[in-house]
């Protein structure tokens, strides 16, 4: 096993320089990593190809593999990505509220980065970019800890950043990517607070649970999925099936797409066989309540499991509510607390779906996958945060700093 506490006091060193770095030379690096990561994109290729031939003899679900999957169309937008983080505007600094007090004392309250930022995240190659990004465009140094199923991907992709960093005479220790795998050497990175400031775990359930319960860091949780659709008896139709289609099948296996359906009972007789045919047509199983299963022979029986359950597959629920107030009591019962909507005509449904519904995220009218930071306008995010403690949604630049007050007197004593 590595020395993580070594390798952790060596990158915690590194802050000292890049949190007071100024912000035309982190563009200046940023944009040159993306350039390098285009470069490289062949190399980037081959070492995946590995991973995904591994995940298929590993016999891994297929939407699963997609999120492992990089081409050059992935790369192309990952560096976009990168360039867009660079060019937005910095927010360390950034001065957030100022005073004079009675007795002289100007007070002023400032963004600065967190420290070092560590990451446990799993098949997803494209979090080491944005990872990157983020955490260097906020002065924050960074330690990635990847799964085993990208883990030939992510030392590529960190090979060329480190030679990068290198190339323009910045430490290369701001950055490391801890390629020992193990549950052992996640657990170990979980107890080391007195060099890391933040742990983000990034993945399911399981590896946010155990990070949970064991970090002694304090974490910010990026929360697993369940995302619901309410389709509301005043829904368009047409509206709500193109909606729901795009959020269940444009890609399965990631935190956004849409788990569970909630549908009006006074338009489910009529919705359902509809919606039964959209789906079909993709090949989704629709598991449903008894309601739902009695108007169409194509639905499967669900189970409790079935409305907390996070499928990241061509599987979806559906409930049959009787009025609106039923329907977010459901959904707040078993959401994940990510990402919500309401298809509806009805304005006040959609404020009161709005003001009650207790997700991160919640729509009105379109589809749960635009919980993403760069659909958001953040160039990227480091996770969807679910819970209410310093960040909640998508998390961009801003949600990477803390903040500072900064005191200036002239000989004032207490």
């Amino acid at each position: 096993m590595e020395d993580l506490e070594k390798i952790c006091e060596k990158v915690k060193e590194t802050t000292s320089t890049i949190s007071i770095m100024n912000n035309l030379k982190k563009k200046e690096v940023l944009i040159q990593v993306a350039q390098d990561i285009i470069k490289a994109k062949d190399t980037i290729i081959k070492a995946n190809d590995r991973d995904i031939e591994n995940a298929v003899n590993k016999k891994m679900k297929e939407s699963l593999i997609d999120r492992l999957k990089l081409n050059e169309k992935r790369i192309k937008e990952i560096a976009n990505s990168l360039k867009k983080i660079a060019n937005l505007e910095d927010p360390v600094g950034e001065i957030l509220e100022g005073k004079v007090l009675d007795n002289g004392l100007e007070i002023i309250k400032k963004r600065v980065p967190l420290g070092v930022i560590a990451i446990i995240y799993e098949a997803r190659p494209n979090v080491t970019i944005d990872a990157f990004g983020l955490c260097f465009k906020t002065g924050n140094a960074v330690i990635l800890r990847g799964g085993s199923d990208a883990i030939n991907t992510n030392i590529e992709i960190v090979k060329i950043i480190k030679e990068t960093l290198t190339k323009l005479k910045i430490s290369s220790e701001c950055i490391h990517l801890i390629e020992d795998t193990s549950r052992e050497s996640a657990l170990k990175l979980m107890k080391l607070n007195q060099y890391i400031d933040v742990l983000i775990p990034r993945g399911g359930a399981n590896l946010i649970k155990t990070v949970v319960e064991n970090s002694t860091i304090p974490v910010i949780e990026t929360g697993t999925g369940n995302c619901h659709i309410y389709v509301d008896k005043t829904a368009d139709f047409a509206m709500a099936l193109s909606i729901i289609e795009n959020a269940k099948t444009q890609r399965t296996g990631v935190c956004n797409a849409c788990e569970s359906l909630v549908i009006h009972q006074e338009i489910a007789k009529d919705f359902i066989p509809l919606l039964v045919q959209k789906l079909e047509q993709k090949n989704v199983e629709i598991r449903g309540d008894e309601e739902s299963c009695k108007i169409s022979n194509k639905i499967l029986v669900a189970t409790e499991e079935d409305w907390k359950t996070e499928y990241l597959d061509l599987i979806i629920s559906v409930k049959v509510v009787k009025d609106i107030n039923e329907a977010i009591k459901h959904i707040n019962t078993y959401s994940t607390k990510h990402s919500e909507s309401i298809i509806t005509q009805n304005y006040q449904n959609a404020k009161k779906f709005l003001n009650e519904i207790d997700s991160s995220c919640v729509y009105v009218n379109s589809s749960t996958r635009f919980t993403d930071g760069g659909e958001f306008g953040l160039g990227a995010e480091i996770g969807i945060s679910t819970q209410k403690l310093h960040a909640r949604g998508p998390m961009g630049l801003k949600e990477l700093t803390t903040t500072k007050y900064v005191i200036y007197g002239n000989g004032q004593i207490r």
